[in-house]
């Protein structure tokens, strides 16, 4: 059998590809620069390739390195995950979690859900984390979160996903705006050219452009919120009409603004709530547990 790479040789190559510094990747590893220099030599010997182009000026991954780099992230995962799983196994719903979740959830389903979780689990401490989708899947595959509650559609195939329920969008506008007449709204009218979005990044943009561009007459004008209040404000003022989740609407995102929501018509465009996790997690109990609670919540409303 071939030698195989430790896992301390694994984080001396993080810890580089993080800083290209070895003096600074040295002191993030806590050890001498010598012995992560060492560390890495014999990495490379094991793997017989080139991870690392050094010179007196600066230090760089090759294309092998940076693949391997991908792969080391998810070896370290594993590992921390099987170590979690054996010294958890006999104490679920314990100690400390992480859980990410999106600006377009978090506001309208965690002020529900937590004193919930604190009742029904009172040894379990849930960490919490707002950020946009792409980051809290970064974290949760580099184990710096343990969930994440996302809308899908989004790509995670490397993931274990639990579809929890539906989110349909509703039109909001001005009480005035004729695109708001009506009971049910149809895609593909002229308001499609008047939709405000989310800047880039959120994917709230990007389902309420799916849903547009399925009638082939979105159009965007590049004018971006923020957020989801600001693009509420954005409607307020009379720059256009917006796609909402049903959950914010529901939760009185629009206040006492003199604005008017209406569903769409069927088939209405929907996200997908769902949590998400690695698929090596040690925290299958928990995620579960979590998981259905926050359908409970929803069944509720």
């Amino acid at each position: 059998m071939a030698a195989l790479p430790s896992l301390r040789q694994l984080r001396y190559l993080l810890a580089l590809a993080e800083h290209l510094n070895f003096t600074r990747a040295a002191e993030a590893s806590f050890v001498s620069q010598s012995t992560l220099s060492t560390g890495l030599k014999e990495l490379e010997g094991t793997l017989g390739v080139q991870l690392v182009e050094r010179d007196k000026q600066s230090v760089a991954l090759t294309a092998v390195g940076k693949d391997v780099v991908t792969r080391a992230r998810q070896v370290l995962a594993a590992a921390e995950d099987l170590s979690d799983f054996a010294s958890d196994a006999s104490r679920p719903m314990q100690g400390r979690l992480r859980l990410g979740v999106i600006p377009t959830i978090a506001p309208f389903v965690l002020p529900a859900v937590m004193p919930l979780l604190r009742e029904k689990f009172p040894m379990l401490e849930l960490g919490l984390r707002e950020d946009l989708t792409a980051h809290l899947l970064e974290r949760l595959r580099n184990r710096q979160l343990d969930f994440a509650l996302i809308a899908l559609p989004y790509d995670t195939p490397d993931l274990r996903v639990l579809p929890l329920y539906k989110d349909r969008f509703w039109l909001v506008g001005r009480e005035k705006d004729p695109a708001i007449q009506g009971h049910a709204i149809q895609l593909g009218s002229e308001w499609t050219e008047r939709l405000l979005l989310l800047e880039e990044g959120h994917c709230l943009r990007d389902h309420a452009l799916q849903a547009c561009q399925a009638t082939e007459v979105a159009s965007v004008d590049g004018i971006e919120a923020t957020s989801l209040l600001t693009l509420v404000q954005m409607v307020a003022s009379g720059m256009g009409v917006a796609l909402l989740p049903e959950m914010a609407i529901k939760s009185g995102v629009l206040g006492n603004l003199p604005l008017k929501s209406r569903p769409l018509a069927p088939p209405a465009p929907e996200r997908t709530i769902a949590l998400v996790t690695r698929s090596t997690s040690a925290h299958m109990v928990e995620f579960e547990a979590i998981a259905q609670l926050i359908s409970s919540v929803r069944r509720k409303k």
